[in-house]
């Protein structure tokens, strides 16, 4: 698929933030993507610089072949399905936004993920975090970013699995690793009843 012409579009209602310096990362649902999203957050509060979390989308079916038969309502279901994702992986990593960073922007924006990142950060000040799958084969979002970036990028990698379990958990989401169960210890009080109990049947 060829690359479609213009730059990248922010839905009205995205605007930027104000400030220098900042770090952008790119956020898409995969673990990969929280994994980048999270290190973002810590570069921020450590650097006291605001974050600025992109989502790209396009059309399924592409531009081009979106340009033959176009349809706002679509357009806006689209957008408020990637507005949806990325409120979501912020409330999967941090439980709503990071602590300790002082702004976060959440930008939508309608283009390729490398080129909506690369515009974002096009500040050579700015910092640009990345989640990739690990190992010497790179995406090509990710060869794309290291090519065309003007600012320090950041690679955030998942960690290794064996490679019979790397195809699910691709696809896995946060929902897929529920939190663990709590064991509540019995007190004296609650053993002594209960060793009662066993020892009047």
């Amino acid at each position: 698929m060829h690359d479609h012409g213009g730059t990248a579009r922010p839905h009205p209602g995205d605007g930027p933030v104000g400030g220098t310096g900042r770090i952008v990362v790119g956020v898409h649902g995969t673990l990969a993507g929280f994994a980048a999203l999270g290190a973002a957050a810590r570069e921020a509060r450590a650097t006291g610089r605001p974050l600025v979390a992109v989502h790209a989308w396009e059309p399924p079916e592409g531009e081009a072949a979106y340009m033959l038969r176009p349809d706002r309502a679509w357009i806006e279901h689209w957008h408020a399905e990637a507005r949806a994702r990325l409120a979501r992986a912020f409330d999967d990593v941090f439980g709503g936004d990071p602590a300790g960073v002082v702004a976060v922007e959440r930008r939508i924006v309608r283009d390729r993920p490398w080129r909506a990142l690369c515009e974002a950060a096009a500040r050579g000040e700015d910092r640009l975090v990345i989640g990739t799958r690990g190992g010497r084969r790179r995406g090509s979002t990710t060869r794309r970013v290291l090519a065309h970036a003007v600012c320090p990028v950041l690679t955030v990698p998942v960690p290794r699995l064996p490679r019979r379990y790397r195809g699910s958990i691709r696809r896995a989401t946060v929902e897929d690793f529920p939190p663990r169960r709590r064991r509540h210890r019995l007190t004296g009080a609650h053993t002594r009843t209960r060793t009662r109990a066993r020892s009047r049947r």
